[in-house]
């Protein structure tokens, strides 16, 4: 698989200490509703399991330890990898006070995990299980709406091997609001050229695979515009790669692409 370097997506993931989680007064009159959901790109093991046992808000009216909102408390073990093609998980979601919030918070619990040719190795979380991962995005809850928000966990960059084998885990995650983004899908055929699908969002880039049965793939939480989606054959001796220009993505919508039928060489 081909891979473009580019830009760390510009979001702070910081860890932090002495954090306190309450419910601050509301910050204006009136409650909107917030749904977080995550999605996943691919990465080259067999699943990444995450166990997220809190998450959290801040709200822009408090300090930097205070005004900590929780958005969903109930532990629960992600397979990040399952998280792909248009498949998403609710991570939280709850009323909050209308008013104005920067920063995000995850809580991960103990066994995280990794598979890689079918063995398990563990997952270390520097700090993760008593501070949390600290995500700095700004965004407003309106009265009597819905605020979506969509976090793009990229295993892939996130987990690095040490030298003496152990993994660790060093998030790297991409936040989009769904009312300004949408999605594109479509098929890459044969199935045997097992392709990769990415395109560049502002300096990030965005990837899937085609299912290994049906070709299907969806690039998600894309800001509205116009993208070139990029389709690399994993076999480039006997396919040849290609590229559709000017896929217009419109906030809330899906974009299909079609199917492509790579050639052969």
């Amino acid at each position: 698989m081909k891979k473009i370097l580019l830009g760390i997506p510009i979001i702070s993931i910081l860890f932090f200490f002495g954090c306190s989680k309450n419910n601050p007064t509301s910050p204006q009159s009136g409650n909107g509703e917030m749904k977080m959901y995550m999605v996943d790109s691919p990465a080259n093991f067999d699943a990444v399991f995450v166990n997220v046992t809190e998450v959290d808000v801040q709200s822009a009216t408090s300090d930097t330890s205070s005004g900590w909102y929780v958005i969903n408390s109930t532990p629960h073990m992600y397979d990040l990898l399952s998280l792909r093609n248009g498949i998403s998980a609710v991570l939280g979601d709850t009323m909050l006070p209308a008013g104005h919030y920067t920063q995000i918070r995850l809580i991960l619990g103990a066994g995280n995990y990794v598979v890689i040719n079918g063995s398990n190795y563990d997952l270390t979380v520097p700090s993760g299980s008593q501070t949390g991962i600290k995500l700095t995005n700004e965004f407003d809850i309106q009265a009597n709406t819905t605020y979506q928000l969509t976090l793009d966990f990229d295993a892939d960059k996130s987990i690095v091997q040490t030298g003496n084998g152990k993994f660790i885990l060093k998030p790297t995650i991409r936040l989009v609001s769904t009312v300004t983004s949408g999605t594109i899908s479509g098929a890459v055929l044969p199935i045997t050229s097992k392709a990769t699908i990415w395109t560049v969002a502002n300096s990030d880039t965005v990837t899937a695979y085609a299912d290994a049965i049906t070709g299907y793939y969806k690039l998600m939480a894309l800001p509205a515009g116009k993208y070139t989606v990029n389709i690399d054959a994993s076999d480039t001796t006997m396919f040849r790669d290609t590229t559709i220009t000017n896929v217009a993505v419109v906030s809330g919508q899906n974009t299909n692409a079609g199917t492509i039928t790579l050639s052969t060489k």
